[in-house]
């Protein structure tokens, strides 16, 4: 995959983990698009380091979205638990 294919999964994986885990993010919408997208490339990083899934080059394989919404919830989760208070 290229790197616009690993920004779109990112964008549909941060979306997808927004949907997942709904409630108020301190960052808005473009926070949690920047947290998607990252969290694709470090899930992609795991998924392939320690996991010895190799990254594909095929866009639609299931261990590669899963790894990307994984990475994607993971650090939505974290970005909360140290940003989720700043709008009080």
């Amino acid at each position: 995959m290229t790197i616009i294919s690993w920004i779109i999964l990112g964008l549909l994986a941060g979306a997808i983990a927004k949907f997942l885990l709904p409630g108020r993010d301190p960052g808005g919408l473009i926070g949690t698009t920047l947290i998607g997208i990252a969290g694709a490339f470090i899930g992609g990083w795991i998924s392939s380091r320690w996991m010895d899934h190799p990254i594909t080059k095929d866009f639609y394989d299931g261990a590669t979205w899963a790894a990307a919404i994984g990475g994607s919830l993971v650090l939505l989760i974290a970005y909360r638990l140290l940003f989720g208070n700043s709008r009080d």
